[in-house]
């Protein structure tokens, strides 16, 4: 049946039509994701409404933006051009094209939901930045032929379906009203200008369910929601107090019998801490193994099944391993902050990723005092999320895939080029996890040769999607899923350890293995605790008897901790601690890109932007939150951890400018 309209609004037929579609296929979209979650969802028949009332109003949003530039056409096209050859071009030209973005987009958001059981954010804001990696990915993990025709079929049949009703027929024949005209683009103006100045994409974010938030989104207007939010200003976003009494507030937490504050520095936080006299300090060599989506729950000792971990639930047996830690976010980079800088999350992109984020006072500040060459090892290239920027930037030599020197002229660091000829195996991400290590084994036996104590820094790649890696290693088949991605970067921490045994330098180095975050960060609570609980294990310590620590740590503490073992005086701006004082008080960071939490055992405060918080009880057991009613110390103390971070890196004062 064609379409029938009052004549002024004829011209309109294929934007009404669009309209109709746009909305019947999201609805379709929010149908398919909430029983893709059907057992996560609050199915209450009010929650429901709601969930489907706010993603219309958000997809409204979104076509008032898509339909602008269609509705200005109509209004300023003279009435002689109608039905021109101009008008025929622009009219299926730009439908067709406007189909396949639409298109593209439907098919872009089902992976991604696939992936991350989120709509899109500020994850997709860096997928669009680094097209190699991502592209190599979707080429590797996904049928691209079978996409790319879905989307070319999708789009294809739409503008033919609307041929054969003759929606194009009636909007190239037919001329609007003038007032007709002002009438449509008024209201589409208002609207524009509406979403832009007065909605927030956390006005969706209504239910603590947080499957019904995502749900209640629009993908195309959070992906532009998360580029504009890049960064959000902590004092103008989050809850804060006085700015002393932030400091005074963290400075109390940090103090200990160790600890003496330097009086007059331009960092409130910046202190001296003085090892007892045990005996002489230690330099033993350090390999730090910073591991890809490791979560705790892939290893039998957190209830993992399968045996996917064998070799590091022996080295949890055999060294100290931290049994309660939990990760500061949920992305690589965020656990590249937390062990470098030993600071909590700071909203929106992590400080790795940020500009002024050189000459900053980090561990590898402390190695070099010690005498130590820091060194950073990663498979792929290390442009890729500005890994090679910052860790060039605050003193590592470099050893990539990448080619050339590094960007900036400011960044003065040596970068080596991993060749082919020490590859073995390769896909999107970078090189095997087997191949980064016997890159990194190559090195320290140079360094020991020159009687150079080193400290590395690698980051692994294979637990990564498309999950492909060397075949004939474990016993499940490459590109089978996670837990063949898991399975062989575990055996790889095997390799490492078995060859590095057969080294002169063994017996003299110390190897810490931690995740950067766990595999997935999803779960209907803004943020899940559960999927922030990772692994750490210090393994080969000199005169270390196997011990499992089981207090509540931060990832930020790995290396105060550390360097106490080494019984290493040294000056610190860092936020983590000696977990194994015995003033320790337990509390870890778990955060997102826009949530910070402040967890104390089973106690969680979330600080939101608008300047929400809310405070929840962690359940151990079942791994939920329930709310709870504020604890105005727990605020206090949340308020000032995540405040003076931001602070101390907005006005720069987590530079290293002293020499220690």
């Amino acid at each position: 049946m064609r379409p029938t309209f009052p004549s002024s609004w004829r011209r309109y037929a294929l934007l009404i039509n669009f309209i109709a579609l746009f909305l019947g296929l999201s609805f379709l979209v929010r149908l398919a994701f909430s029983f893709w979650i059907r057992t996560e969802l609050d199915w209450h028949p009010l929650a429901v409404i709601r969930t489907v009332v706010t993603g219309l109003f958000y997809d409204l949003g979104v076509l008032s933006f898509f339909t602008l530039p269609i509705v200005f056409y109509i209004a300023i096209l003279p009435h002689k051009w109608v039905n021109s050859w101009i008008d025929k071009l622009l009219i299926y030209g730009g439908f067709s094209l406007l189909m396949l973005l639409f298109s593209f987009t439907f098919f872009a958001e089902v992976t991604f939901w696939e992936e991350f059981k989120s709509r899109f954010n500020f994850i997709a804001v860096d997928y669009l930045i680094y097209t190699y990696e991502v592209v190599k990915n979707i080429q590797e993990s996904y049928p691209l032929s079978v996409l790319i025709s879905g989307v070319l079929l999708f789009s294809t049949s739409i503008v033919y379906v609307f041929y054969k009703r003759g929606v194009f027929k009636a909007t190239l024949y037919y001329t609007a009203l003038l007032r007709t005209k002002f009438l449509v683009l008024t209201v589409n103006l208002i609207m524009v200008f509406g979403f832009i100045g007065m909605v927030d994409n956390a006005q969706a974010e209504w239910s603590p369910n947080r499957y019904n938030n995502e749900i209640s989104k629009a993908g195309i207007y959070s992906f532009f929601a998360a580029f504009r939010s890049n960064h959000l200003d902590f004092e103008s976003h989050y809850l804060t107090m006085d700015k002393d009494k932030a400091f005074a507030l963290v400075k109390e937490t940090l103090n200990d019998s160790l600890t003496t504050f330097e009086k007059g520095s331009a960092n409130p936080l910046r202190r001296k801490i003085a090892q007892p006299i045990f005996g002489p300090e230690e330099k033993p060599n350090v390999i730090f193994v910073l591991m890809e989506s490791m979560s705790a729950s892939f290893m039998q000792a957190y209830g993992g099944t399968g045996n996917l971990t064998p070799h590091l639930d022996a080295l949890q047996q055999e060294g100290l391993a931290f049994t309660d830690m939990y990760a500061n976010g949920t992305r690589t980079v965020r656990g590249m902050e937390a062990v470098v800088l030993s600071i909590p999350p700071t909203p929106g992109n992590s400080i790795v990723k940020r500009p002024n984020n050189t000459d900053l006072y980090t561990i590898s500040t402390i190695f070099k005092a010690k005498g130590y060459t820091n060194s950073f090892f990663y498979g792929g290239d290390g442009y890729f999320d500005n890994m090679n920027a910052f860790f060039g930037g605050n003193g590592f030599i470099i050893y990539d895939r990448g080619r050339g020197s590094i960007l900036s002229e400011k960044i003065k660091t040596t970068r080596h080029q991993i060749t082919d000829q020490e590859v073995t195996f390769e896909n999107a991400w970078g090189i095997s996890d087997e191949d980064i290590f016997a890159k990194e084994l190559k090195v320290a036996d140079v360094a020991y040769a020159k009687k150079q104590p080193f400290f590395h820094f690698v980051m692994t790649t294979s637990n990564h999607k498309p999950y492909t890696y060397p075949d004939g290693k474990i016993d499940i088949p490459s590109g089978s899923g996670r837990d063949g991605a898991v399975k062989y970067a575990d055996y790889a921490v095997g390799e490492l350890i078995r060859q590095a045994k057969t080294k002169p330098w063994f017996k003299n180095t110390v190897f810490i293995f931690i995740a950067d975050h766990c595999a997935s960060s999803a779960g209907k609570d803004e943020i899940d605790v559960k999927n922030h609980h990772i692994p750490a294990i210090i393994y080969n310590l000199p005169q270390q008897k196997p011990l499992k620590f089981a207090k509540e740590v931060a990832q930020i503490d790995i290396f105060p901790t550390l360097f106490s073992l080494f019984n290493w005086s040294y000056t610190s701006q860092f936020y983590g601690k000696n977990v194994l004082d015995s003033s320790y008080k337990e509390r870890s960071f778990i955060g997102t890109y826009i949530k910070l939490g402040y967890k104390e055992k089973n106690k969680v405060m979330i600080l939101a932007d608008q300047k929400k918080v809310h405070q929840s009880n962690y359940d151990y057991q079942r791994k939920v939150l329930t709310p709870q009613a504020i604890n105005p110390l727990l605020l206090n103390k949340s308020i000032a951890y995540y405040q003076t971070a931001d602070y101390l890196f907005q006005n720069h004062l987590l530079n290293a400018n002293h020499e220690d």
